[in-house]
């Protein structure tokens, strides 16, 4: 229901008393500007215009401009100025403010992304990680926003509230920006929309631990006893009292691994393979005659691994119960994790902080250390990149140390006096080629 014209100001608007209905109050100056008042009291600011030419024809539009309380009088005309210019040039504020509404929230985004694009292309891992910066870090900060709203400075501060943890950190910036990339293709946010570029990621030092000959000796001594006599284990003494007191007597205390328990982590350490490549391998992707593991699929796609002598005599002594080399506790399924039998080792072991992926690290390590080269090393552990082999550069001291010999022996010789000949460090001295002991 309209009523008469009037001046809107605060005077005006304070002075409308609810009714029955709703009804209008109209600007004598601004026309197309008015006052809606609910039965309730609430008030809001609206302009109204016809759509298209703009004649009689055309059908009428309303666009709220807020509620009064939290525009003013004055804050609302000029917002109804702006709707109504916007009109006059032929646009149609309503429609696009109708549109704004409609479009996609961060939220709907990320569902379509998860279930269109990661769950359909991604590996399992991958897709893991993707749900866990999306589920957990990005939604719950931003997922009301509106996905074209979101900003960079949205994503920078997520990134530097996590500052403490910065794989995490870069991790995220890197799923919202493929997130972003997917919505532009597909119209969810602008073409070329990506608000999580140009953020500078954390500098992640990477976690290498190799492990010594010292060290894989004890994790050979622990797993022998793991498989024989059982290793040793302490009750939790988080547990409550009375179940402490009837755990057996230490010399009792002991858990043995079956022989697939042992098998794989003796398998990781030998052949360098990724723990879901053991864990998931099953004895049709085994060619024992040829000493190869066909795997079908991998992180990195398609893949062959070389099995030496001591690898194929593991997996010789194993019987086949399952289609999977290493089965699980359900029927017709593989191993899950190896977390609790790891833990156990690397503890009997003395080892601390040593992962199970350190044993694909250290299966490299001895063979950079031989001096065979990076790229044969690539090769044996499936890397696609020669950069990700890169990392064992250092260990490959063969040639540096040949180079250091033969620079220190030529210094050796000259401090000497024996300029023209070169030298050969042996046991702590340098001996002129040519002479005799």
């Amino acid at each position: 229901m309209a009523k008469a014209a009037i001046k809107i100001t605060k005077r005006s608007v304070d002075a409308a008393e609810p009714e029955s209905a709703r009804y209008e109050l109209w600007d004598t100056d601004l026309k197309g500007f008015g006052l809606r008042v609910e039965p309730t009291g609430i008030k809001t600011f609206i302009a109204r215009y016809r759509a298209g030419a703009g004649g009689r024809t055309a059908p009428k539009r309303f666009v709220t401009l807020g509620r009064y309380g939290a525009l003013t009088p004055d804050d609302a005309r000029r917002k109804a100025k702006e709707v109504l210019g916007a009109a006059a040039r032929g646009e149609d504020p309503a429609d696009a403010k109708a549109k704004e509404r409609a479009a996609a929230s961060l939220s709907e985004l990320a569902e379509a992304f998860l279930a269109s694009h990661v769950r359909k292309k991604r590996k399992a891992k991958t897709v893991e990680n993707y749900e866990n910066a999306i589920n957990n870090y990005i939604l719950p900060n931003l997922g009301r926003k509106k996905a074209k709203l979101v900003a960079r400075l949205d994503l920078s501060r997520l990134h530097g509230d996590l500052s403490d943890k910065p794989a995490i950190a870069n991790q995220i910036i890197a799923v919202a920006s493929s997130m972003f990339s997917w919505g532009s293709r597909h119209s969810f946010v602008p073409e070329g929309f990506n608000p999580a570029s140009k953020i500078e990621r954390y500098d992640e030092r990477r976690r290498e631990r190799f492990l010594s000959t010292d060290e894989i000796e004890r994790i050979g001594e622990a797993l022998r006893e793991a498989e024989t006599i059982g290793l040793p284990w302490e009750p939790d003494p988080d547990k409550p009292q009375s179940r402490a007191k009837h755990s057996p007597k230490s010399e009792n205390r002991r858990v043995k691994f079956g022989k697939e328990t042992v098998a794989a982590i003796r398998l990781l350490l030998l052949t360098g393979a990724r723990l879901r490549e053991i864990l998931h391998l099953r004895w049709d992707y085994v060619d024992s005659e040829r000493g190869l593991l066909l795997l079908p699929d991998s992180k990195t796609g398609r893949k062959t691994i070389i099995l030496n002598a001591p690898a194929l005599l593991i997996l010789e002594g194993l019987e086949r119960v399952s289609d999977y080399v290493i089965p699980g506790d359900k029927p017709g399924k593989p191993r899950s994790d190896l977390k609790r039998p790891w833990a156990a080792v690397s503890t009997r072991s003395g080892l601390k902080g040593v992962r199970l992926h350190d044993l694909r690290h250290t299966h490299a390590s001895f063979g950079a250390g031989s001096g065979m080269g990076l790229p044969i090393i690539g090769k044996l552990l499936g890397h696609t990149q020669s950069a990700t082999t890169a990392r064992y550069a250092h260990l490959d001291a063969d040639p540096l140390r040949r180079a250091s010999n033969k620079i220190g022996g030529a210094i050796a010789a000259a401090l000497e006096g024996r300029p023209n000949g070169p030298a050969m460090p042996i046991e702590g001295k340098t001996k002129q080629l040519g002479e005799s002991d």
